[in-house]
């Protein structure tokens, strides 16, 4: 019994500490793309059941550990909000450590033209923006090793 208990409140203990998507809607993304900062931002359109997504997470991850003076990565899930509970089961099991949003608004396309024009919806998407220069970057497709930290570098 006691190793039952003492398991509950590990998973309990683990689980108040685990990261958890932020559910945002159009007009908090469309805030957050235009936020004036001091850092690039780096934004990433994924979802759980995309493989191509889920390949290129740790260059994300290690991009915002060892730059993470000079940039801030922002992870944007397009899973359907009905399915918050496994997303925030995945960025807790993948150990996520950048800012995670999930979107709101299955109608894709009254929003990813806000993103970038280009954009055809598919996923993965990454948008980098130099917030003092007004500089974007965008790519619609999966990022290979060493890409990510090539766009960066073009804008910093």
């Amino acid at each position: 019994m006691i190793k039952f208990i003492l398991s509950l409140f590990i998973i309990i203990s683990y689980n108040l500490n685990a990261q958890t998507a932020q559910v945002i809607g159009v007009p908090q993304l469309e805030k957050l793309l235009s936020k004036k900062e001091e850092k690039l931002q780096v934004y990433n359109f994924w979802a759980t059941w995309c493989g191509p997504c889920i390949k290129e997470l740790p260059y994300f991850e290690a991009a915002s550990t060892s730059m993470s003076a000079d940039i801030q990565v922002n992870l944007i899930t397009v899973d359907f909000v009905e399915d918050l509970e496994k997303v925030n089961k995945f960025i807790a099991r993948k150990k996520l450590k950048s800012n995670v949003f999930l979107i709101d608004n299955v109608d894709y396309n009254s929003w990813i033209d806000k993103v970038d024009n280009r954009w055809s919806g598919a996923i993965p998407a990454t948008l980098v923006i130099n917030p003092s220069t007004g500089e974007r970057r965008f790519v619609e497709s999966e990022l290979k090793e060493g890409e990510l930290e090539k766009l960066i570098n073009e804008l910093l």
